[in-house]
């Protein structure tokens, strides 16, 4: 499995410019989504990352894209999107973390804390922080437009191409466990 990985000391003052085009089995995370069924992804996963050494931390902001087949969680139709999203990370040599971590009474976590992940040896494996940005994206319920009717309940007519002559009544379901209920006196 290819793993997509930064050399820590390959950063000096200028910035180090990484571009990915990878398979969705690069990201094992991405391939148990779609091997799940939870999603399609159509296309490989591509990205351009910029690594900077900035004091003690390296700061890495990128732009992943990955094309998706879905399934409407409405219509049940299938249609395309594209996940596109940004993001920065700052690597800490885990060593400095503990140490800053250890030095504090009580515990708060600061904007740096939140963005911020740890790294050891001599590499920063980006593989687990890209596969994560892409599944934070990928709808839980997608739709296939904001607009979506959905389907008939009673008939299972698509309501986005056409109506249906069921009765259009609301329905209370507050009591409707009662419905078939029946009372015999002795």
């Amino acid at each position: 499995m290819v793993h997509v990985k930064i050399v820590v000391d390959h950063i000096k003052d200028v910035p180090l410019i990484l571009h990915i085009d990878e398979p969705v089995g690069t990201f094992p995370l991405l391939a148990d989504m779609q091997n799940d069924k939870s999603c399609c992804i159509t296309g490989t996963i591509q990205g351009d990352m910029t690594v900077a050494r900035e004091y003690d931390t390296i700061r890495v902001t990128g732009r992943i894209t990955a094309p998706l087949a879905l399934s409407c969680s409405r219509c049940l139709a299938d249609f395309t999107s594209f996940v596109d999203t940004s993001f920065t990370i700052i690597f800490r040599k885990e060593a400095a973390i503990t140490a800053s971590v250890d030095d504090e009474d009580g515990v708060e976590l600061g904007e740096m804390d939140l963005l911020s992940s740890a790294y050891s040896g001599d590499e920063i494996d980006l593989t687990h922080e890209i596969e994560e940005q892409i599944a934070m994206e990928i709808p839980l319920k997608p739709l296939c437009n904001e607009e979506c009717k959905g389907l008939c309940h009673e008939c299972g007519t698509d309501l986005n191409t056409s109506g249906c002559s069921c009765g259009r009544e609301p329905v209370s379901l507050t009591f409707s466990a009662l419905k078939d209920f029946k009372v015999t006196r002795k």
